[in-house]
């Protein structure tokens, strides 16, 4: 009995299983064709999910920035501060999403 890796969740299953005991995926009666469709629409899903990070990321940014500068605050306050950290926090996260994409391109 050897350990395969699940084509739906790739998680450590035994190879004579017919199923996977994760996710329910039914190995035995699935074809070539359906794991590589399955594959393609796990690939989907991650590429979707990091652009939508990317997404969030960007609003932060801009929402911190438009509140450090018409926000009303002023240096030094509080509410000055988290609008800067807020800034700070949604480029850095748009930046390393989009690491996550040219990664994830350049693995496929």
């Amino acid at each position: 009995m050897a350990l395969t890796n699940c084509p739906s969740c790739n998680k450590t299953i035994s190879d004579k299983a017919k199923s996977c005991q994760h996710c329910g995926f039914a190995i035995g009666s699935a074809s070539a064709d359906d794991i590589l469709r399955k594959k393609s629409l796990q690939k989907f899903q991650k590429h979707h999910s990091i652009q939508n990070q990317s997404m969030l990321a960007m609003l932060m940014f801009i929402a911190g920035f438009g509140f450090m500068y018409w926000g009303g605050a002023q240096p030094g306050d509080i509410q000055h501060t988290l609008a800067i950290g807020c800034s700070i926090v949604g480029f850095g996260w748009y930046i390393v999403n989009r690491v996550r994409l040219i990664i994830l391109k350049r693995k496929d």
